[in-house]
């Protein structure tokens, strides 16, 4: 009898701040401490694969969801007219829909594929793109940047990492598995995210 396969659920910040280099799944480990912890995670999960069962290490990009995680937070001050870009936008961001999230996980479990996948969508943007996107779906202006000193003032040293942090993510293993993406593009996915949320 087959072992069954094992999944689990990690992060981009593996990468660390890499600011516009492409990142697949081969790129080395990065540093901070979203780094330092997703590799020690990782180091963790993949003693499943010493008995025998096929491991996957999903590293997941900014997952966009209604229900919960960043977007409902980045809703807020665009609803309100004062959305707008954190720092000076040029920080790359690696998203995925919820729904996509959910299909590739499907997609490496029922393979029962082994080795590191990036979760996240072929078509990362910038944080200046993303904002202009979720304005223009949203019919909110997005002018109202965050400086990166006042996001520091108030999330201290964190603010770098969470907010600041450019990971260009490109999830080759996926593709190159055959696996084909519901929402590549930004802001159909925004569309039929809020849209789902509305239904």
């Amino acid at each position: 009898e087959k072992p069954p396969a094992f999944v689990s659920a990690s992060a981009i910040g593996y990468y660390g701040d890499r600011a516009d280099e492409p990142l697949d799944e081969t790129a080395h480990r990065g540093a901070g401490f979203l780094a330092n912890l997703t590799e020690a995670w990782e180091k963790e999960a993949s003693c499943a694969a010493e008995h025998g069962a096929p491991t996957a290490l999903l590293r997941f990009g900014i997952v966009l969801s209604r229900q919960g995680g960043a977007l409902p937070r980045m809703l807020r001050p665009f609803r309100l007219g004062a959305g707008g870009r954190l720092g000076n936008g040029r920080q790359w961001m690696s998203w995925i829909t919820l729904d996509d999230a959910v299909s590739a996980t499907m997609h490496v479990l029922e393979r029962r594929f082994a080795g590191v996948f990036n979760v996240a969508s072929p078509s990362p943007v910038t944080n200046r793109e993303f904002t202009r996107t979720l304005g223009r779906v949203l019919h909110r202006p997005a002018l109202f940047p965050a400086p990166a000193f006042a996001l520091r003032l108030l999330l201290g040293p964190s603010a770098d990492e969470l907010l600041l942090s450019s990971q260009r993510v490109v999830p080759a293993r996926l593709q190159e598995s055959g696996f084909e993406f519901e929402h590549p593009h930004l802001e159909p996915a925004l569309r039929a995210v809020l849209e789902k949320a509305r239904s």
